[in-house]
C-alpha cells in the first residue's frame, strides 16, 4: 500500500486548520481564541507550502503570526474585557445579527450555486497563464497582484485605511487633567510671541 504523503498532509493540515478556526470562535477566554487563531495561521501556511507557495507561506508566518496575531494577544491580554458587559451587548443586537447573518448565508449559497450552474465563472476568477510562465513564485505572484488583481488590491488598501482610521476615531478620547498635544497651535507659535531678548548688565542678573 502506497501512502501518498501529499494528500496525507493535505488532510492533516486541514484538519487542523478547521478545527483551529472553530476553537477560534468557540472558546470562551479571548487569549485563548488569539492562540488558537495563530495554530490556524501556521497550518494555513502549511498548505500554502504544499501549493509550492512559499513566499505566501513565509508572509503569512511572519506579517499574520509574527505581527497581527501577538498584536491581538498584547491588546486582550491588556485590556480588561468585561465578559458579562459583552454579553449584554451582544443580547442587544442579537435580531440584528441574525438578519445580517441570514443575508451572508443566503449570499454563500448563491455564489456556490453559480460555480455549479454556469461553468464559465471560472474565467473569471482565472489568470492569464503567461504570468506565471517561466517566472520565480515570488515574481509570478506581484505580477498577479499588480496587474490581474490592481483594483481589488487598491480597494484592500482603501478598506485598511478607513478601518485604521475608524479605530483611532473611537479610541481617541480627551481626559481632564491630562496634557495633550496641540499640533495647531504648535505650528501657528510666533517668535514674538514665546521670546523675549533682554539687555542683560554685566555681572547682573535679571528678574523675570
Amino acid at each position: 500500500m502506497i501512502i501518498d504523503l501529499s494528500a496525507l498532509s493535505f488532510y492533516m493540515f486541514s484538519g487542523l486548520m478547521l478545527g483551529s478556526a472553530l476553537m477560534t470562535i468557540s472558546s470562551k477566554n479571548t487569549v485563548h481564541s488569539v492562540l488558537w487563531l495563530i495554530l490556524a495561521f501556521f497550518n494555513a501556511a502549511g498548505l500554502f507550502v504544499l501549493l509550492q507557495a512559499e513566499f505566501l507561506a513565509m508572509l503569512l508566518v511572519i506579517v499574520y503570526v509574527g505581527a497581527v496575531a501577538v498584536l491581538f494577544l498584547f491588546v486582550v491580554m491588556m485590556l480588561n474585557v468585561n465578559v458579562v458587559n459583552v454579553k449584554e451587548s451582544m443580547l442587544k443586537y442579537k435580531t440584528l445579527g441574525v438578519v445580517i447573518g441570514s443575508i451572508l448565508v443566503a449570499e454563500l449559497i448563491l455564489v456556490s450555486l453559480g460555480w455549479t450552474i454556469s461553468p464559465e465563472a471560472v474565467d473569471l476568477t482565472s489568470a492569464p497563464q503567461a504570468l506565471f510562465h517561466g517566472k520565480t513564485n515570488t515574481e509570478a505572484l506581484a505580477n498577479l497582484l499588480y496587474t490581474h488583481y490592481a483594483f481589488p488590491f487598491q480597494i484592500s488598501g482603501l478598506i485598511l485605511l478607513v478601518a485604521m482610521i475608524g479605530a483611532i476615531v473611537l479610541t481617541l478620547r480627551h481626559r481632564e487633567g491630562v496634557r495633550r498635544q496641540k499640533i495647531y497651535d504648535q505650528v501657528s507659535r510666533r517668535p514674538q510671541d514665546t521670546l523675549q531678548v533682554l539687555d542683560v548688565p554685566f555681572h547682573k542678573g535679571v528678574d523675570l
